[in-house]
């Protein structure tokens, strides 16, 4: 999804001449894994990458998109629920658990293999009172009326082995996801710039959130847009102000987050 790189095991199988490529239709794509530099990759079969953990610092955000997931931080400070569409990594999940102690985190995954290697491989840690990991698909997830209204935060990553664009991308899914936002509530959704997918989704999200800004592309096309449930005026130096704060808290690159704000403001 983010970076080309071959898998120890689709390596292996390339020289051994099985040809083991999930096709689009499979439902449980083979989960595998490669490290390089310190840092465990989560692959599903592909060179494609679909999420990263550096070994000496598990807890951290290691590759820019992930980061940039978390931009809806300059609007919203205390978020009470949280919820996280694909795990891959659990990177996203992990940093949410650990930076927001009052806020109860909840992560859909459909693949039972991405969440047993989560845990195994990539420091997730056990459900408890405040972190809820279900094997679940997340549409059915954003489509339970009961969820409706609860959300301040929902980070959407749902990408299938060939990671075309996101598995999950119709007008309908997204009223879904809005409808599960509290009013002033953000979603950040990962996409692929340089994909068709990406128009269609940026459609659909515009059909139904009052506000939609995409971030600067970053990685091999990755783009994060942030939709608002509720249109804002933007203060930029309250957010440089909220940006500087959550470098000193997070370490993340938060300011880069603004000026990319701004500069899509301009388009």
């Amino acid at each position: 999804m983010l970076i080309k790189r071959k898998s120890i095991e689709a390596q292996a199988n390339t020289k051994s001449g099985v040809n083991n490529s999930p096709k689009r239709k499979v439902k449980y794509a083979p989960v595998t894994l490669s490290e390089m530099d310190g840092c465990r990759y989560l692959h599903f079969g592909t060179e494609w990458v679909q999420g990263a953990m550096r070994l000496r610092k598990p807890d951290w955000l290691e590759l820019e998109y992930a980061q940039q997931m978390m931009a809806w931080m300059l609007f919203i400070e205390k978020p009470q629920q949280i919820a996280q569409l694909g795990l891959g990594t659990a990177s996203l999940t992990k940093f949410c658990y650990r930076q927001f102690p009052h806020a109860q985190v909840t992560a859909i995954e459909l693949n039972p293999s991405v969440i047993s290697i989560c845990q195994t491989m990539f420091k997730l840690p056990d459900n408890d009172a405040r972190l809820q990991v279900l094997e679940m698909d997340g549409e059915e997830f954003v489509n339970e009326t009961s969820r409706y209204g609860t959300l301040d935060v929902l980070q959407v990553d749902v990408y299938d082995a060939t990671a075309r664009g996101p598995v999950l991308d119709s007008a309908e899914f997204y009223q879904a996801c809005s409808d599960c936002l509290k009013p002033d509530g953000i979603m950040t959704v990962n996409l692929f710039g340089d994909h068709p997918s990406y128009l269609k989704n940026i459609k659909a999200m515009k059909f139904v959130f009052d506000q939609v800004i995409c971030l600067p592309e970053v990685h091999d096309g990755n783009v994060i847009a942030i939709a608002f449930n509720t249109k804002v005026k933007f203060d930029f130096a309250a957010l440089h102000e909220r940006a500087a704060q959550i470098k000193l808290s997070t370490k993340l690159p938060a300011k880069s987050w603004v000026n990319g704000i701004q500069l899509a403001m301009q388009n």
